[in-house]
Parts: C-alpha cells; structure tokens; sequence
C-alpha cells in the first residue's frame, strides 16, 4: 500500500510504530550525517529523518530529493529530541528505512509554504500548485465544512436538495447575461442563469415546499474583490411561509454554522429597516462593529452665510472618538480620500472639540463657539473627540459618509475581522425609480411580494410601497437576500406593467410563471447565501477568490487554462456565428 497513515495523524501515543507515509517534499536539510526532510500531504508535515550511520546508501539517496518530488518512505515513529510546538506531528519524527521515489518534480515557480514568494498572477496561473500551501487549502477545508453543515441542517427540517436547469432563456432585468449559442437552433441561445428564481418558485407550484440548492450561478459584470462571474449559492425558497419564518429559520442556520464551524454563539440578530440604515449608516449594508452613525445638522447650520451648508440638501456629521488630536496631515488625508473619484465629496469640514473644552473649526469665520456647541452636542461628542461634515444631496452625501465612516473604522482599528455582528435589513423599497430612462425598477427582483398594507399604493405612489423583502449583513457584508414573492398571478401582472412590461414581453419572458400560477401557487418566499462570500468573513479574507478552487482574475480570465479563448472557425460555422473583432 501506498501509506498506512498522513502525514498530520501520528503523535507520541505511536512511538515504535512502524509506518508508511506518501507525500510531497516541502524542503530537506542536511546536518553532518543527518538529513531531515519535511514530508508534505493533505493533512499535515512529518518530519523524516536519514542517518548516515545507519544506512549510508538509503542517506546517499535522499540527498538527491528536490522540492515537491513525490516520494514514499517505509520507518519507525520516534520521539524528536527538537520537537516542534507550531505543528500538530512536532513531537514525533519517522527513522525510515526505506525510501521510494514515485514521481520527480521541476522546481516549482514560487515557494509552497505559508508565506510564499509568489504574486497574485504567478500564483493563479499555477493555482495547482498554489493549492498544495496550507492556507489555501484550509480555506477549501472551511468551505467544504460549511457546506456539509449546511446540508446537515437543511435536511433536518424536510428540505430537497433539487437541481434546476443550467441553459436557461435569458431574462432583460438584473446583470448581464452569459450567452450560449444553440448549434441545434441556428440563430437562438440559451443564457446561464444568474440565479435558479424562476425554477425553485416553479418547485413551489409543484408542491416541493422546501427546495435548496447550493449552485452555481453567472452575471457577465465588472469584478470586485467580492465578485466572481461564476459563484455559488446557497440558494432555498419555502411554501405556506411569512417573513418571520424565513428570517427565524436562516438566522438559525448562520448561527449554527458559526457554533459548528467556529465555536462562537452568537446573540439574536438586530433588525432594522431600510431607512434606518441610511439614516445612520448611509448604507443598506452597514458595518456595525463599531458606532460613529449619522448625525444630521442641516437645521442647525442654515442661514449663517456659508453658501456650501446654506444650498445643501443635507448636512451630516460622524463623531470620531479621540480624533481632535489628528494632524493637519491627517486631516488633509481625509480631506483628499473623500474627493476621489470614487466618492466624489467636494471637500470635508471638520469641528475640533479640544480636551480643554475649545471648540475650533474650519468654518469658524461663519459659526459663533455657540454654533459649533450645538453640533458637538447634537453628535454626542465629548472633549478630545472630532466631528466630519460633509453635504449636498442626500442620498449621494450619505454615500460618501458610509465610506468615510468605513476608512476612518479601518485607520482606528474597529474593522477586527475576528468580531462578528450580524444583523437584519428589512422593509426596502421595492422600485427604485431611474431619472434618465424614466421608469420603475425593481429593487430586488419583479417577483417581489410588496407588504400588503402597501398595495393600494402602486396605483397612486409606487415609489413609497416597501417590499416583503430582507437582507443578512455581517460585517458590513450582504451576505443574503431574499422575499416573499408575488404568488397572485393579477398582482405579478400588475408588478410587470409598472416595471414596463407590455402584456407581449410580459407573456414572452415570464409567461410559463405566470401560467403556472393559475394552477394553484401557493404562498412561498425564500432567500440565497453567496457561499463564496459566506466563507471568506468565515476565513477573515479580503478577497473571495481565496476560497475559490479555480477563481477567475480581475479581467474575468482564467489565467491557468487561458480562458475565455478564441475558437475555430469550424466552430463558429457550426453554430452560424460570424465574429467581427473591432478595429484596433
């Protein structure tokens, strides 16, 4: 046999035991007679060692070994006289006796361990070897866990795992599509789906009352170090529900998943509303690690001849603790990140509340000391702390706040990615109206159920109707979303003509749904995990192509297969595609 053992299993309790091991090497050193080798698997590293005086041949052997060659050795399980406390095998080492070479390997373009040589490009476009380090592989294991979990917890309250269709027709709201080219129906293509909506409301209908899927999904979008174009969800909808079952039974998966997998029980989830996250937050997705919400000082800054606050919409504050004693660069540092493009602030006013007592500004030529009390006492502020204005339009400046708030959390060390705060957003809206194209669009999805004590208004005010609709934020993160969905086929009919459906488009994209609901739908509702998101707060990463197997880079491409690709022309005939590149 190839090993009776890994290489993370064998302790102290094994001593004498005669074993055999199969592995990677991760490096070899030699000391005098002595050659020691750290033996590599899935599992974990033992140590190997040769001695010279007792067989000099099979010493001579492994001192060809390389890096990464594959090897089998045949010894006995000692105690190490060095141990070594940081690896779980420390206390043990293999005395081999006989050593097999089963594979040679190149040396490899970066180092395999912990903290490697390699960049991000170097790395994708060996991932194979990328995946051999420990911390990517843990990842994977987290991943694996979580998912297992998941299933676990699903199949104890009556939930089928039930696969739905990957070529799809393609649906004209949400992101873009990817487009599939049907050889067997020249001129017509299938879409992959962006989510499986429209089949697990179909299981719904079919009386499958709880469905889940953890499945791949695809949108043809601008990456993010959160976005991939192919991800996967943890994707569940549920018959004869309310909201609050659905946020009772997914907030009882989370926090299961975080007492399996990380030990820590976490308290009930905070709810709150749409609103109320932008008043405080200027997000729907606040990070609530930390405080340093929305203070609104508009009534209190109007009418003293300082034309930026005067003409404003809206004027906001965040206090900052301790923040008085910040630098005139420091706060040029601020002044600067919030005029970046990506934000777009016109500039910051700042309001320092000194320890004495002071309280100095850099609008003091326009506001008396009694002025600047008012704010420091409406933002709760205390000597020594710090107060960050900006103004304008409301919803555009309480954006520019959010991120202002998130870098000021981030420079105070508030962001700790081992604190988990998870939390409830409800009640959106659910139309969001676009100025230039001049028509509604829905916020989460055209089968979103609005509350019902809302409905009278889609006929007179449907910018004000909210939404039987919710999210799971943890740590700043969106993590999950979902709704009660529109099961009443006059009421779906009525969503898609506000939306700009005309009753032809309406039947051909969506008409198979809304036949099926005259067959008996029932009230259903459900909600979808990015699991790729989910692992990495998990795993404390930045970035969810580290919990991905094969990601893709920031240009959509798999640089290790080198894809997308061109195909041949024989390809392009079969399908009766002809491809026009643009000029360069």
């Amino acid at each position: 046999m190839y090993r009776t053992n890994t290489c993370g299993e064998l302790r102290l309790s094994d001593t004498n035991q005669k074993v055999v091991l199969s592995g990677w090497v991760q490096k070899a050193r030699k000391f005098g007679g002595m050659i020691f080798v750290d033996l590599r698997d899935r599992y974990g590293i033992t140590q190997l060692v040769f001695n010279q005086d007792i067989n000099a041949q099979l010493c001579e052997k492994a001192e060809k070994l390389g890096r990464e060659w594959v090897i089998q050795v045949e010894g006995t399980v000692a105690e190490r006289s060095n141990k070594n406390p940081n690896i779980p095998t420390g206390d043990i080492e293999i005395i081999v006796s006989e050593l097999t070479v089963l594979n040679v390997s190149e040396t490899p373009p970066f180092t395999i361990e912990n903290e490697t040589d390699g960049g991000d490009d170097l790395r994708m476009k060996y991932r194979y070897l990328d995946l051999r380090r420990t911390p990517v592989r843990s990842n994977l294991e987290l991943r694996h866990q979580m998912t297992f979990a998941t299933r676990t917890y699903l199949n104890e309250r009556k939930f089928m795992e039930i696969e739905t269709p990957v070529l799809i027709g393609s649906t004209p709201e949400g992101a873009r599509d990817f487009i599939v080219p049907s050889r067997m129906n020249p001129g017509e293509f299938y879409a992959l789906p962006q989510s499986p909506q429209l089949f697990k409301q179909l299981l719904m209908v079919s009386g499958f009352d709880r469905y889940f899927q953890i499945v791949k999904c695809y949108r043809d979008e601008d990456l993010r170090a959160d976005r991939q174009p192919e991800f996967t969800q943890i994707d569940c909808e549920m018959s004869f529900v309310e909201q609050e079952d659905i946020l009772n039974l997914f907030e009882g998966l989370t926090r299961h998943l975080f007492q399996t997998i990380k030990g820590i029980d976490l308290p009930a989830f905070p709810r709150l509303s749409y609103s109320e996250a932008m008043k405080l937050y200027g997000s729907d997705k606040p990070d609530t690690r930390f405080g340093m919400t929305f203070v609104e000082i508009k009534d209190l800054t109007a009418g003293k001849g300082f034309g930026v606050f005067d003409s404003a919409e809206y004027v906001g504050a965040i206090c900052v603790p301790g923040g008085a004693a910040y630098t005139r660069k420091q706060l040029d540092e601020l002044t600067d990140f919030v005029k970046r493009p990506q934000i777009g602030a016109g500039g910051l006013i700042y309001v320092r509340y000194e320890t004495g007592g002071n309280i100095k500004s850099s609008v003091d030529k326009f506001y008396s000391p009694e002025d600047l009390q008012q704010w420091t006492e409406r933002a709760e502020a205390r000597p020594g702390d710090l107060l960050l204005i900006l103004s304008g339009k409301t919803e555009k400046t309480q954006k520019q706040l959010s991120e202002l708030r998130l870098e000021l959390g981030a420079r105070l060390g508030l962001r700790n990615k081992d604190r988990f705060n998870c939390l409830w957003v409800i009640d959106f809206p659910l139309l969001e109206y676009d100025e230039e194209l001049n028509r509604y669009f829905a916020k989460h999805h055209p089968f979103t159920s609005p509350k019902p004590e809302d409905i009278p208004l889609l006929d007179t005010r449907p910018g004000m109707v909210r939404a039987n609709a919710y999210d799971m934020v943890i740590n700043g993160v969106e993590v999950g979303g979902g709704s009660i969905r529109i099961h009443n086929s006059e009421l779906q009919k009525k969503m898609f003509s506000i939306l700009g459906f005309g009753e032809a488009q309406a039947q051909a994209q969506f008409g198979f749904l809304m036949n099926a609901f005259k067959y008996g739908a029932p009230p259903h509702g459900g909600i979808a995990f990015g699991l790729d998101r989910f692992v990495s707060i998990f795993a404390g990463l930045d970035s969810i192509r580290d919990c991905i197997a094969f990601p893709k880079n920031n240009s959509g491409r798999d640089v290790m297969i080198d894809a997308p690709a061109t195909v041949s022309q024989e390809q392009l005939d079969e399908l009766h595609l002809k491809i026009e590149l643009p000029e360069e």
